[in-house]
């Protein structure tokens, strides 16, 4: 069949959408029906699924057992909550909360009430090792505050790393040690304040830097040493003008940060760093082909709307945010080597299955289930054989068209469409929709989200912000445990307005000849993000003088920097 591209309104923001021909496609390979979402809200809608960052402390429910564990469900939350350790044991048995399919109301309803019924993890770790407080983690070892990262020891405040060591404070970076604050950095040693760089050592401030070490406030450099504002010295010229520099300062530091942001307004940056890549459009991919508006991916292929596989692999999926090596997998959020899934959130190992949640192991041909481990034939954590699931399901599938789902904005779900928003366990600024899509409460209640009201803390603080000691060197261990003041307190960063300083951390500063810090990890973290481009696409063209190239970009067209397409680029830093 024959496919023409069509126009849509999307029914959550009513701004028009194209779905094109090889779209249809995919639809009609995994039989599902084209979106009524467009694809930015179709992004938002799964990402209000998703907590990764805000622990809580809450109870194990489990029966005998009232221990205190974190999770990242709050206790007013009305779900059934287990330590993690007991979940995966043989104890309890998730087909005890299964019932019938009931025709008298929505599907999605029934799904709900399942879902607050049915024991749920408190946190996702797989072999964490002195690592308690971390969420959707692989082998993470004395890791602390660190989140959806895989192979890391020693590492604090981070999120989307892997096979790190010795760092604090740094966003999808791999291979590391002995970093702070560092934003999509690889392969790097004793760096802090930098982006975008890789093999680099002993150096602060860089941008976009390849094979270069001792090097401050730089960008654009490849395999260089002995920098200073891209300008070069001595050795012994190099190491005098560092310490005048004096990092350990906070005033000091922050007159350098300032200087060196000026100095970032003025240099070209590349449309998108894009590598290896065939036929590709998006923004951090490598070794990948015929994938489009997809962001964070290595060596996969056919892929469309795809935010961050964790690790290498994964083909022929369509609206996903993180997965492990998917294939054939559509609308759904943590995928992790799952094939042919829709519609799934928390699913690992799984097939053939739809609307499912926190499914593991080898399960297989699911409809509606929650909490099931290597389950074959499964409705709403209910046995079927398999001729029964192959004559139910179609009827299920009709019957969400009959009697769809509506929610609280009049938004239709038939089969085909995500979960609700407004069904999530998580309120908006839970979840990474308020990271990469924020919102006010006042906007987030008009368009229908929960939100999750502030917690008086009343902390009794032990350091005021303003009374930090400005050098490290005028600190002592006296300062660990102690209460200080976040500089931030009131913005809408998850502040939680006050902060401690732990053991590893404040050695971790005197070693790296760092100030103590200003604001709480949450700010820190916020900070960071912002430093990343968002996960949408804009038509530009190159903006240096001649060239006629356009192409696809992360950089809207507001914004102030210099962007040239691979070509000039490529000519103006190699």
């Amino acid at each position: 069949m024959e496919y023409k591209s069509e126009n849509k309104v999307c029914q959550n923001c009513k701004k028009d959408f194209i779905i094109e021909p090889d779209d249809f496609v995919f639809y009609e390979k995994i039989k599902v029906p084209a979106p009524t979402f467009c694809p930015e809200c179709r992004m938002i809608r799964r990402m209000t699924w998703r907590n990764v960052r805000n622990l809580y402390k809450n109870t194990c429910k489990a029966s005998n057992h009232n221990e205190s564990i974190i999770s990242i469900y709050s206790k007013d939350k009305d779900l059934v909550i287990y330590d993690q350790k007991y979940w995966w044991g043989d104890s309890w048995d998730p087909m005890t909360y299964g019932v019938d399919y009931d025709f008298s109301k929505p599907f999605l309803i029934q799904f709900s009430e399942l879902l607050h019924r049915t024991p749920l993890p408190n946190v996702s770790n797989v072999n964490p090792v002195n690592s308690d407080y971390v969420n959707v983690t692989i082998d993470s070892k004395n890791c602390y505050l660190t989140f959806s990262s895989t192979q890391n020891e020693d590492c604090y405040y981070s999120e989307g790393i892997n096979s790190c060591r010795n760092c604090f404070d740094i966003l999808v970076s791999r291979n590391n040690e002995y970093l702070y604050n560092c934003v999509d950095c690889r392969n790097c040693f004793n760096v802090s304040f930098s982006s975008k760089s890789s093999e680099c050592i002993d150096s602060i401030f860089l941008y976009d830097c390849r094979n270069c070490s001792n090097c401050f406030g730089c960008w654009n450099l490849r395999n260089k040493k002995y920098y200073i504002y891209n300008e070069q010295f001595s050795k012994e010229e190099y190491f005098d003008k560092l310490k005048s520099f004096n990092v350990g300062s906070f005033k000091k530091l922050e007159e350098s940060k300032n200087n060196y942001k000026d100095k970032l307004k003025k240099i070209i940056h590349k449309f998108a760093n894009i590598n290896n890549s065939l036929n590709v459009s998006g923004n951090d991919i490598e070794h990948s082909r015929d994938c489009f508006n997809s962001f964070e991916i290595n060596k996969t292929n056919n892929l469309k709307y795809v935010w961050r596989f964790i690790e290498s692999g994964g083909s022929d999926c369509y609206d996903i945010i993180t997965g492990t090596r998917p294939e054939l997998c559509y609308e759904s959020v943590g995928v992790g080597a799952a094939y042919n899934y829709k519609f799934g959130v928390a699913v690992t190992d799984t097939s053939n299955s739809h609307y499912s949640f926190t499914c593991v192991s080898g399960c297989s041909y699911l409809f509606g289930c929650v909490g099931l481990n290597s389950k074959q034939y499964c409705i709403l954590n209910k046995q079927y054989t398999k001729e029964q699931y192959e004559e139910l399901v179609p009827k299920i599938i009709q019957h969400m068209s009959d009697m769809p789902y509506i929610d609280s904005k009049g938004r239709v779900y038939k089969y085909g469409e995500f979960f609700p928003s407004e069904l999530s366990p998580f309120a908006y600024n839970e979840t990474i929709a308020q990271e990469y899509y924020p919102l006010t409460k006042e906007q987030a209640i008009e368009q229908g989200y929960k939100w999750k009201e502030k917690v008086d803390r009343d902390y009794n603080i032990d350091i005021k912000n303003s009374d930090i000691p400005d050098d490290i060197n005028d600190t002592d261990e006296s300062i660990v445990g102690k209460v200080i003041e976040c500089l931030h307190k009131d913005c809408n960063h998850q502040c939680t307005e006050a902060f401690k300083i732990i053991p590893e951390e404040y050695q971790f500063y005197r070693r790296m000849n760092l100030p103590i810090p200003r604001l709480c990890p949450n700010c820190r973290h916020y900070e960071r993000l912002s430093q990343r481009n968002p996960l949408k696409l804009w038509h530009r063209s190159c903006m240096k003088e001649g060239c006629t190239n356009t192409f696809e970009t992360s950089y809207s067209l507001d914004r102030p920097e210099i962007v040239y397409c691979e070509k000039c680029y490529k000519q103006e830093v190699y």
